[in-house]
């Protein structure tokens, strides 16, 4: 549902205690991005953007998918980022290019549903699909899904799986303007597998996370001269030198987190504490301040 803008500033600061409750019902009701300089404010997982643009819904090499979701908006180095790995997609022989998934909605922020991350205009999703057509309708992207590439017991790639996706993402995962890319464990397995060892490096952007068996998810790192925007904490592989991820806590995704071992009864030290919010609980109390100014914006 789409509230009129005086709605949604009377919610934002007129009734301050009720737009407390209200963040992600904010920023998902908003129909454009706002007339700011491009600004990614937060982290990934906390935070709204300023200044987004569109992903056009379709290009010579791609085509945007789910549109009634509103979520084809990102930070202007995301939608380019996009556009040039369509094209990479197309050159490599990944059908036409790429079928996009959700990116942002127009101002960033939390989410209604789906995502905890996806605020900022840096992540976007992408289909393991590959394309067979770029004239889909708006109905037909609806209705069409992608195909998984990870068995049903999450322990290895499926038959879809092929060279070409293991291409693209290395494709991808090479761009400097990219964090991390998020994918299930069982690809990353995979292409650890098959990496050659002179060839490795590209390896530790790849990232295991559950629920990536049909699409995987692109992180770019905050664009040069983003003050607002909070760079990710590097992890032990990004410290280290030559770290590809591949040792053996890459296994821990298809033992322990599939088969925990038993409890040994105890109670754990951490059941007393306070639940952590998540981003559908977030008030605009606990993102930047610069976030109201985002959804105050014409």
């Amino acid at each position: 549902m789409i509230l009129p803008r005086a709605l949604l500033l009377s919610l934002l600061l007129a009734a301050p205690a009720q737009a407390e409750k209200l963040a992600n019902r904010l920023f998902g009701a908003m129909a454009a991005p706002s007339a700011q300089e491009a600004m990614p404010i937060g982290s990934y997982a906390r935070g709204c953007a300023a200044g987004m643009v569109a992903l056009p819904e379709t290009g010579p090499t791609w085509q945007a998918m789910r549109l009634s979701r509103n979520r084809n908006f990102g930070h202007p180095q995301m939608v380019q980022f996009l556009m040039d790995l369509s094209v990479t997609a197309r050159d490599i022989g990944f059908g036409r290019g790429l079928y996009i998934g959700d990116i942002s909605q127009p101002r960033g922020g939390p989410m209604t549903s789906g995502h905890a991350s996806h605020q900022i205009g840096l992540d976007a999703d992408i289909w393991m699909l590959p394309p067979r057509r770029l004239d889909l309708s708006a109905a037909e992207r609806e209705e069409i899904s992608s195909i998984p590439v990870r068995s049903a017991d999450q322990r290895s790639v499926t038959e879809n799986w092929t060279q070409t996706h293991r291409e693209l993402l290395k494709q991808a995962a090479s761009d400097p303007r990219v964090d991390r890319i998020f994918v299930a464990a069982a690809v990353k397995i995979e292409m650890c597998k098959t990496a050659r060892r002179s060839d490795r490096k590209w390896l530790q952007k790849i990232r295991p996370v559950a629920g990536h068996d049909t699409h995987f998810h692109v992180r770019l790192k905050c664009p040069t001269g983003a003050r607002l925007c909070e760079t990710q904490t590097p992890t032990v592989d990004e410290l280290s030198k030559g770290g590809d991820g591949c040792d053996e806590t890459l296994m821990w995704w298809v033992t322990d987190y599939l088969d925990p071992p038993k409890s040994d009864g105890k109670k754990p030290r951490d059941e007393d504490a306070p639940k952590k919010k998540g981003p559908r609980d977030f008030t605009m109390a606990d993102l930047p301040r610069q976030c109201k100014a985002v959804l105050a914006s014409d």
